[in-house]
C-alpha cells in the first residue's frame, strides 16, 4: 500500500491509496484456500476440488471482496499510521479506470476533530437559584387533583345555570349572518366564570337552562390567533343539552384513601416531593445554561464543517416541522429564512460545545458505566413491543454507532455534574416564579446559547390543568387552530424558538465511535 497525502488544510484530508494488484490477489488466494474444503463439485470427492476451480467457479465474487476488505484495511491503516481523528465518515471513491488485475487507487477524503488545548475547569462560577415548595403550591397542586377526580352529576332540568357549573353545549357560530370556518361544535362541556372561552361568551350563558336555545353576541380580540376573525362581531346560537354540578370533592383524609393512600397528610408529602423534582430541573436547567455560556466566551477553535452541516440540518429540519403546524406557516418560513445564518452560528456552537465537554470528559476520567448502559439500553428498549426489544437490545449491543448515540446524553450529564462540583457555586433561595423568570430571560436575551434536539430539555413547568378544546369542523386541517369559541393562546412563531435551539451543545460521545467500513463508491460497478 502507498499512500500520498494531496490535502492538508485547516481541518480537511485527502490522499491517494494505491492498493497493488499482488495484495488484491494474495487476499483472493487465502479465501480460496479458506473455502476449498467445503466446495461440493460433481467427479470429486468432498474438499478435494482443485484451487483454479475454486477459483473459476467464485472468482469474481472472491475478487470483490477482497478489494473491498483491501480498501476497508487499507484506510484503517492510514488512519492509523498519521495517527487522525475521523469528525465523520469518511470519503472512499475507486478510480474510474480500475480493472482487475491492476492497482487499485483509492480517494480518500475526510475532517478530523479539532485539536483542543486541555480546557481549563478552573475558574468556574455559577450561581444556584434554589426555589423552596410552599404550603400554597402544595394545596393547589392537591386542589388539581380533586378537580380531576370529582365526578360531576347533572342538575335537573328547571337548574338555572351560575358561576361554577359545567354546561355541555353545541354551538353554531356566524359572522354577517353566515357560518364561518371553525364555528361550529357538539357536546362541549364549558365551565362558566373558567375563562375558557373568549370575553362575553361564558357570561351570557348565566341563567339559562336544559333544552334552552339562545343566541349571544361577542366580538373577537383584535389579538384573536385565527386572523379572519381578529375583531370580528359574531353570533353565536347556542343549544344549552345538561348542566353537570361543577363542585369538587372535598379535600380530606377520605379523599386521600379514595387515591389508595393512607391520608390527606401522605398525599402533600409525595405533592411536595414532586414539585420539588420540578424545582430540582429547573435550577439544573438554569446552572447547565450559565455553564455553557462561561465555556463558549473561554474557547475558541475551528469545527469540522460537515459536522456542523449535519447539526444544521437537524435543527432545521424540527424548525420546517414545526413551523408547518404555525397558523401561518409560509410566514413562519419566511421568518426562520431571514434568520437562517443565526440557525448555522449555533450550529458552530452546538458543535464546539459538544467538543469540548467531549475532552474535557475524557480529559478527566468521566465515563458511563457498564450498568449504567445496560440501564439505558433496557430503559430505550421499553418503548417498543415485546417481541421487538431483543431485537433492539441486540441491535444497540452489535453497532458502535448506535450506543453512542444512546450513551451521549448521559454522558454529557455527567460532564456537567463534575464542572459543576469544580465550579465555585453560591446560592440563593429565589420563589419560582423568579426561577422561570431567569430562564425565560435566558430564552430571549442571551446571546447564541445551544440546545440539541436530544438534550431533552428539564425546564418544563409544573402541569397545569388544561382547558378543553371545543371540537373543530371537519373542514380544518388536521393540526387544529383554536375553535372560534375559545380563548387561543397567542400563536408561537418558529423563529422564536431560536433561543431554545440554543439552550445546549450537541450530543457528545464518551469515546469515538469506531470508523465504520464503507463500500466505496463504484467498486461493486467495477467488479461486475
Amino acid at each position: 500500500m502507498q499512500t500520498v497525502e494531496t490535502l492538508n488544510e485547516g481541518l480537511k484530508r485527502a490522499y491517494t491509496v494505491t492498493i497493488t494488484s499482488k495484495d488484491i490477489d494474495a487476499r483472493v488466494d487465502k479465501e480460496v484456500q479458506a473455502i476449498a474444503p467445503q466446495v461440493r463439485m460433481p467427479g470429486f470427492r468432498p474438499g478435494k476440488v482443485p484451487a483454479n476451480l475454486v477459483r473459476k467457479m467464485h472468482g469474481e465474487s472472491l475478487q470483490r471482496d477482497a478489494l473491498n476488505s483491501s480498501i476497508q484495511d487499507s484506510i484503517q491503516k492510514l488512519i492509523a499510521d498519521n495517527k487522525l481523528r475521523p469528525a465523520m465518515q469518511p470519503s472512499v471513491e475507486l478510480d474510474e479506470t480500475f480493472e482487475f488485475g491492476k492497482d487499485a487507487e483509492v480517494k480518500v477524503e475526510l475532517e478530523v476533530l479539532p485539536e483542543i488545548a486541555a480546557p481549563s475547569t478552573d475558574g468556574i462560577k455559577l450561581e444556584r437559584l434554589t426555589a423552596e415548595v410552599s404550603d400554597a403550591q402544595v394545596d393547589e397542586a392537591a386542589g388539581r387533583i380533586a378537580t380531576q377526580q370529582g365526578a360531576l352529576e347533572e342538575y335537573p332540568a328547571s337548574h338555572k345555570a351560575k358561576d361554577g357549573d359545567t354546561l355541555t353545549i353545541d354551538f353554531l357560530g356566524k359572522i354577517d349572518g353566515e357560518p364561518f370556518e371553525g364555528g361550529a361544535a357538539e357536546d362541549i362541556k364549558l365551565k362558566i366564570g373558567s375563562g375558557q372561552f373568549i370575553p362575553g361568551f361564558e357570561e351570557q350563558l348565566s341563567g339559562v337552562k336544559k333544552g334552552d336555545e339562545k343566541t349571544i353576541e361577542i366580538t373577537f380580540p383584535e389579538d384573536y390567533g385565527a386572523e379572519h376573525l381578529a375583531g370580528k362581531a359574531a353570533t353565536f346560537d347556542i343549544t344549552v343539552k345538561a348542566i353537570l354540578n361543577g363542585d369538587k370533592p372535598k379535600l380530606d383524609d377520605d379523599f386521600a384513601k379514595s387515591l389508595g393512600l393512607e391520608g390527606l397528610d401522605k398525599l402533600k408529602e409525595l405533592l411536595k416531593g414532586q414539585i420539588e423534582q420540578e424545582h430540582n430541573g429547573l435550577t439544573r436547567t438554569y446552572m447547565k445554561r450559565k455553564l455553557l455560556d462561561q465555556l463558549a466566551a473561554a474557547h475558541d477553535f475551528d469545527v469540522p464543517p460537515s459536522m456542523v452541516e449535519a447539526e444544521f440540518n437537524q435543527i432545521w429540519a424540527q424548525l420546517q416541522h414545526e413551523a408547518s403546524h404555525e397558523e401561518d406557516p409560509e410566514a413562519a418560513l419566511k421568518e426562520m429564512e431571514a434568520e437562517k445564518d443565526d440557525y448555522r452560528a449555533i450550529a458552530v456552537r452546538r458543535v464546539r460545545l459538544g467538543l469540548l465537554l467531549s475532552e474535557i470528559g475524557q480529559a478527566n476520567g468521566v465515563v458511563v458505566s457498564d450498568q449504567e448502559m445496560n440501564r439505558l439500553v433496557m430503559q430505550a428498549a421499553q418503548q417498543y413491543g415485546p417481541q421487538d426489544r431483543e431485537r433492539f437490545v441486540q441491535y444497540v449491543r452489535q453497532d458502535p454507532m448506535a450506543a453512542a448515540q444512546l450513551r451521549a446524553p448521559l454522558y454529557e450529564d455527567k460532564v456537567v455534574d463534575f464542572l459543576f462540583e469544580k465550579a465555585e457555586v453560591t446560592d440563593r433561595t429565589v420563589s419560582r416564579e423568579e426561577l422561570e423568570a431567569a430562564i425565560e430571560a435566558d430564552d430571549s436575551d442571551l446571546k447564541p446559547h445551544v440546545h440539541g434536539p436530544d438534550c431533552g430539555h428539564d425546564h418544563d413547568h409544573a402541569e397545569k390543568p388544561k382547558k378543553a378544546a371545543p371540537k373543530k369542523a371537519a373542514a380544518e386541517k388536521a393540526e387544529e387552530a383554536p375553535a372560534a369559541g375559545e380563548k387561543p393562546a397567542k400563536p408561537k412563531k418558529a423563529p422564536a424558538k431560536k433561543a431554545a435551539a440554543e439552550a445546549e451543545p450537541a450530543p457528545v460521545a464518551e469515546k469515538k465511535a469506531p470508523t465504520k467500513k464503507a463500500a466505496p463508491k463504484k467498486a461493486a460497478a467495477k467488479a461486475e
